[in-house]
């Protein structure tokens, strides 16, 4: 199966939070749109030391991860991060990955838009089933 990509918006969600005090204004809040690889297999969001930069994210935590080859590495894990996608939002943290390797827009994001991989076209979409806002399941 190729390599799937997806074009979203990362933005800074504490910015948006000061922007709603009055602490900062809109044209301050620090975003970026990204094509990133659409990865059901990675749980969380990942991204690179280059975007945490950009968007001023905070380190919240550390978090072990195991890779493709079967290693275990620490990452710092950064948020609070806005992702969206067409006409989807999430929030979520991101792990952050060394250096300036592409960004994965894994499985919680994901479900928190209600977003499909279509097998055929190779492509993310918003879910056809609910086509204008995301519907979650909480069973």
């Amino acid at each position: 199966m190729p390599s799937i990509f997806a074009k979203i918006k990362l933005t800074n969600a504490g910015d948006i939070a000061m922007v709603k005090r009055g602490y900062l204004k809109s044209k301050e809040v620090r975003s970026i749109n990204i094509s990133a690889l659409v990865d059901s297999g990675a749980y969380m969001m990942a991204i690179s030391e280059n975007i945490k930069n950009q968007l001023g994210l905070d380190v919240i935590d550390k978090r072990t991860a195991q890779l493709a080859d079967g290693s275990l590495v620490t990452f710092d894990v950064v948020g609070p991060l806005e992702v969206r996608f067409e006409n989807r939002m999430a929030m979520c943290s991101a792990m952050v990955l060394d250096g300036d390797l592409e960004v994965l827009l894994g499985a919680i994001p994901m479900e928190e838009m209600d977003v499909l991989i279509h097998p055929k076209d190779q492509k993310l979409i918003v879910n056809p089933l609910h086509p204008y806002k995301a519907q979650l399941s909480l069973k």
